[in-house]
């Protein structure tokens, strides 16, 4: 479902002043988000998805310094006061955490911390924002909600626990929901309910989703479009499954090799990136990603590679994606054979 935009990201950057140096932890990072539609971010630690979303919903300490526009249906976001951005928090725009216990305060029940969201926007009673809390905690798959509704955090495993920082963010029928990475630390099968959890909510409330994660094969059956960001900035942007069939920029290549597949023989060996992320204190000129690039010239030194469309939809940061395309895919990177016993001799 596509209509207006409902948020408007236009060269947002991010710095944080450091005795070392200035933390360019942003780097002009551009999106539209659509009702309904869901738009990835991934990247390594460090790139700066995270500190996106904070900047996003004015949660950055005051020593930050922020540039761009965030536009929130045509509203600005970045200036506004304190109480003015209270007013959108959790009831126009929720976040769902990493940590779900960063979230969930350990001394209230979890049915009283998601009735206590309702009646922060909402004007109804108690008695209605507690029946309203425990439809939502069914709505997102906890079991038995009304009598678990009484429970406190540490009751809960992990999963559940992030199911009900779910329930909470759409207790308002928000607009959009940032999930920054909301399945880190969960085993596989749990992470799939928490992903399903997260889908529901999303259908419940119509609500544009911003799904953060440095693990690109949970976006696979999520995202609309995804966004890859290095070293604080944007280098690939397309359409999900363009990005995963037709990757035009070695860094997705190269997270996309380092995924484990069902579709490959065991013995097949993994394609890692070599090298590590760059710290983004003082960057130096070129591309972030040279030091790491199979592909990298003298060019990739000098001048680092604006966003340029490759195609519909599609848009990539590297000066030779065209030689990328005729190369194919995850080959560039050398592989680590799956068996590395040695052999003596005798």
């Amino acid at each position: 479902m596509s209509g207006e935009p409902l948020l408007e990201v236009d060269n947002l950057t991010v710095a944080f002043p450091t005795d070392e140096g200035i933390v360019q932890a942003v780097r002009g990072v551009s999106f539209t988000l659509e009702p309904g539609r869901v738009l990835g971010i991934a990247g390594e630690s460090g790139s700066g998805k995270s500190v996106t979303t904070l900047a996003i919903m004015g949660l950055l300490p005051r020593s930050a310094r922020v540039a761009g526009s965030v536009r929130f249906q045509g509203r600005d976001l970045l200036g506004l006061s304190e109480r003015a951005l209270e007013s959108i928090r959790g009831r126009r725009i929720s976040v769902i955490f990493q940590d779900p216990m960063t979230s969930l305060n350990p001394v209230y029940t979890v049915g009283w911390q998601v009735a206590e969201a309702i009646e922060m926007h909402q004007k109804v009673s108690k008695k209605q924002a507690w029946s309203r809390a425990i439809e939502l905690l069914e709505i997102v798959g906890i079991p038995r909600a009304e009598e678990r509704a009484k429970s406190y955090p540490h009751e809960f495993s992990g999963g559940m626990q992030q199911r009900v920082v779910i329930a909470t963010a759409m207790a308002n029928d928000p607009d959009v929901i940032i999930a920054d990475e909301p399945t880190t630390a969960l085993d596989v099968t749990v992470q799939a309910q928490v992903l399903e959890a997260l889908k529901t909510a999303q259908e419940k409330t119509n609500a544009a989703v911003i799904f953060i994660t440095h693990d690109l094969a949970a976006m696979a059956g999520v995202a609309d479009e995804i966004i890859v960001m290095y070293a604080g900035k944007p280098v690939e942007s397309a359409p999900t499954d363009e990005l995963f069939y037709q990757p035009r920029m070695p860094y997705t290549v190269g997270l996309l090799a380092s995924l484990p597949r069902l579709d490959t023989d065991a013995g097949e060996p993994l394609r890692p990136i070599p090298g590590s992320p760059p710290q983004v204190i003082n960057l130096p000129p070129g591309c972030p990603f040279t030091p790491r690039c199979p592909l990298a010239r003298e060019q990739c030194r000098e001048e680092e590679p604006e966003l340029r469309p490759f195609g519909e939809g599609h848009l990539t940061a590297c000066h030779f994606a065209e030689e990328l395309e005729e190369r194919g895919g995850e080959q560039i990177f050398a592989p680590i054979a799956a068996d590395t016993t040695e052999v003596g001799t005798a």
